[in-house]
């Protein structure tokens, strides 16, 4: 007793003194004080200042939809009753907060115009002082899981309402728990951009429209018959249903509620469209033709699609799955009809802010626009959006559906005039697309580089694996002894990374060495919500804890995969970080005698000599100015903040013992065999692990399988079929071959068949189809004929006109005589 009664008077006295000296973190978030912390490092280190949970807070849960309404409480924070909360996003939205009965903080998050992390900062009074701060993660709908959604009921149905044959009622069903009430109300909002577009006075707005229903049961069901709206309202097109309790007033702004995804609002469009939806949707095809004449054109400045399925998904650090076509998940591609699998480019154009997406088919070849409707398509909008959001065509979601998606709706899917959509959204093909280079770290740490040069260095400390001024990127590894005790051999444990001006990511190792930690700034991300994070000059993309993807503006991609306790780490780079790499991954300019080349100039001579080739590796030994990395705990400050960053004490085995007693001999032999069996051996024999021995096998063989995936294709671009013919074959890479025939009563003039040759020419001569002579012969005698059959239908006819004129003279002679 007496020692906890010492205890809590020793943590009032530091907490008297700190705030004595003025050392709280009261908008002090992330400084570090002389006596205690209120950086986010200080809970591992236990130095954190004692009010550090009150004022630098966190949320749960810590994300939710960028079209807000979001419930979610403020952790370890202390309120009363009486508080009054107001939580303030991105220093300019604020919205009411409650108080539970368990004396929790609540904020309600609002509808936002951006994705990614946004400042949080909340009051207890109402808004006089906001002392208390925080971030909240504002999430694209389409990354968003569904269980955090409304859902439309046979969602198809509802985008095509109204066109022939689809009618009837329309469901909705959601979570009862996103909508704390007994009832709701369904109410549609709509989304618009005003404005001349790339203007400054370039809006985007959503706004409420009308309830399709009030004070309904919150059941999680609902069902209705549509009809054409009124007063106007039928005029929008794109919106969303939101279910909010129904004691707030229609339309009132950031109240809890769930959403349905944005969509195109069919089911309530006017009378006409339900009379005749394609003519309505032509109407809407040719105005939509007519403004893109005027638009500026962004496609020479979005970047090419790769040739193959393969590339595609290989070349992570620039491209990656479209959510609306993924192979992982079935392949329902109901936009790219024959697709099997899309990716988008990660980064928007710089200036149009325009995104590229590539399909592809079952074969992995790429599925063009001119020869099928599901083919890849520009984007004058990018789906995600792009930095720095907020405006058209920024705004994540909604610019790409009012540019990019409502249009395929009019000329596409409502009515069948795909050429004026596809003359403005041409696939791009593949002929200008390079593929990146490639370089890996794995094992007790061996290492391949850009340019294919292998070797070992199991260097003890903090190393440069990359840097390049030119682009700014550094990337730097962290290595550790495998036993401290009896393995002479280090394994890779962190990498740290930061293409200025970005926030710094690292990827670490947790403790027991069973999973991934991503740090953003170093500060522990969480990815039990959502596996895609949108920061500040980077994406960071993890599935799951072993699994982490790193891509920076450039297009550079860093790749993390934890297999049998240790990181293997791929590095990708276009082709514009050639000529300006250094470091472990050597120099990325296709020559590999100068790969090893140490951090003062000099070149490593001879590449099969470990002792200079350890000593390459540890003039890549970073300093305390330039390290990267996160140090929370005191091993990782005395074991590599407060001494140097190479261990010079620590001294590996260079070369695998070959011993015959060996009891892991034999497991060597079964599990390392052929092309970088020398790297698998030496994790077996000198690391002691069969384990990570066949880690290593398994990540050299992955890397090899991607510089494969990741070979220049060679491609002769889209082959046009003949007019008044057809062709056969729709890939157009080295070897494809394309058959070329024309229609009845034409004749193929030029090659039949014709080959993609390796410098990217097709082979043969250009076809056309002509009129056939005997056809020509043909057409002539039918015409020689119908004039004849003419001729002798008109002599017959004037001849027997003749004729009764002649028996009505008879006649007339008769008669008269008669009288």
């Amino acid at each position: 007793m007496m020692e906890r009664s010492t205890a809590v008077i020793f943590v009032l006295l530091i907490l008297c003194i700190c705030r004595t000296l003025g050392q709280t973190c009261e908008g002090n978030c992330g400084v570090k004080f002389d006596l205690c912390s209120c950086h986010s490092t200080c809970m591992s280190l236990e130095y954190c200042c004692t009010d550090y949970k009150e004022y630098c807070v966190e949320v749960f849960p810590y994300s939710g939809s960028i079209l807000g309404g979001t419930d979610f409480i403020v952790l370890k924070a202390s309120f009363n009753k009486s508080s009054e909360i107001i939580c303030r996003f991105n220093h300019n939205i604020n919205t009411v907060g409650y108080v539970d009965e368990n004396s929790r903080g609540h904020c309600i998050s609002p509808l936002l115009y951006e994705t990614g992390w946004v400042p949080l900062h909340i009051s207890s009074d109402n808004g006089t002082t906001f002392s208390r701060v925080g971030a909240w993660l504002s999430v694209h709908t389409g990354k968003l899981a569904a269980q955090f959604k409304a859902t439309m009921v046979n969602s198809t149905k509802w985008q095509y309402y109204g066109t022939a044959d689809v009618g009837g009622t329309l469901k909705m069903t959601w979570n009862t728990s996103l909508v704390s009430a007994e009832r709701v109300n369904i109410e549609l909002w709509g989304y618009s951009e005003t404005g001349k577009p790339y203007s400054d006075n370039w809006q985007g707005e959503w706004e409420y429209l009308y309830s399709l229903a009030k004070d309904q049961p919150n059941s999680g069901s609902f069902s209705f018959l549509p009809k054409p709206a009124e007063n106007g309202f039928s005029s929008w097109e794109l919106g969303s249903l939101r279910i909010s309790p129904s004691n707030y007033p229609d339309g009132m702004w950031n109240v809890q509620a769930v959403w349905t995804e944005d969509h195109a609002l069919a089911w309530h469009l006017e009378e006409k469209f339900r009379q005749n939806s394609t003519v309505w949707a032509l109407e809407k095809c040719l105005a939509w033709d007519q403004l893109e004449n005027q638009l500026p054109n962004f496609l020479s400045e979005i970047i090419d699609c790769p040739c193959t399925l393969a590339q595609a998904r290989a070349d992570t650090g620039r491209f990656h799955t479209d959510y609306g076509c993924d192979i992982e998940k079935g392949s329902v591609c109901t936009y790219h009809p024959g697709s099997v699998h899309c990716v988008r480019a990660i980064q928007a154009s710089p200036r149009y802010a325009a995104g590229q997406q590539c399909c592809y088919d079952s074969t992995g070849a790429q599925v063009l626009t001119a020869d099928s409707i599901g083919g890849s398509t520009p984007d004058r909008a990018h789906d995600w959006g792009s930095p720095p959001y907020k405006k058209p065509p920024r705004i994540p979601g909604e610019s790409h559906w009012v540019y990019d998606v409502l249009s395929f709706y009019y000329c596409c899917l409502w009515s069948d005039n795909c050429n004026y959509y596809f003359k403005h959204r041409p696939s791009s093909d593949c002929r200008s697309y390079q593929s990146p280079s490639s370089a890996v770290v794995f094992g007790d740490p061996h290492f391949i580089t850009f340019d294919g040069v292998s070797y070992s260095f199991n260097g003890n400390g903090e190393y440069t694996l990359v840097t390049s001024a030119k682009k700014r990127l550094t990337i730097q590894g962290r290595t550790e002894p495998v036993n401290r005790t009896t393995i002479k051999a280090t394994k890779l444990t962190a990498v740290a990374m930061k293409e200025t001006p970005s926030d710094v990511i690292e990827v670490r190792l947790v403790s027991g060495h069973n999973g991934l930690e991503v740090l953003q700034n170093q500060k522990t991300l969480s990815f039990s919500e959502q596996s895609w994070m949108d920061l500040h000059g980077v994406f960071v993309f993890s599935p799951a804890s072993t699994n982490v993807t790193v891509m920076f503006p450039s297009g550079a991609g860093v790749e993390v995969r934890l297999r049998e306790g240790t990181m293997t780490t791929t590095v990708l780079l276009p082709e514009e970080f050639k000529d300006s790499t250094l470091g472990l991954l050597g120099k990325m300019n296709g020559d590999a005698k100068d790969d090893l080349t140490l951090s003062n100039g000099q070149l490593v001579l001879n590449l099969t000599n470990p002792e200079e080739v350890f000593s390459f590796g540890a003039s890549w030994a970073i300093s305390n100015n330039s390290a990267l990395f996160t140090y929370d705990s005191n091993y990782l400050l005395d074991t590599y903040y407060y001494v140097p960053r190479h261990d010079h004490t620590f001294v590996p085995v260079f070369s695998v013992p070959e011993s015959p007693d060996d009891p892991l001999a034999n497991q060597a032999s079964e599990i390392c065999s052929g092309e970088g069996s020398q790297f698998c051996r030496y994790d077996i024999l000198v690391g002691r692990s069969p384990s990570m021995g066949n880690a290593t096998k398994v990540s050299f063989q992955s890397h090899i399988s991607l510089v494969e995936d990741l070979k220049r294709v060679i491609s002769c671009g889209w082959l046009s079929p003949p007019k008044n013919g057809k062709k056969k074959g729709t890939t157009y890479v080295q070897g494809a071959k394309v058959q070329l025939s024309c229609d009845d009563g034409y004749t193929l003039k030029g090659s039949a068949e014709r080959i993609c040759q390796e410098n990217g020419q097709w082979s043969g001569d250009d076809s056309n189809c002509v009129v056939s002579s005997n056809f020509a012969g043909i057409v002539a005698g039918s015409v020689i004929g119908a004039v004849a059959l003419i001729v002798i239908i008109t002599t017959i006819i004037l001849h027997s006109r003749k004729q009764k004129r002649k028996d009505a003279r008879s006649e007339e002679a008769v008669t008269c005589e008669a009288l």
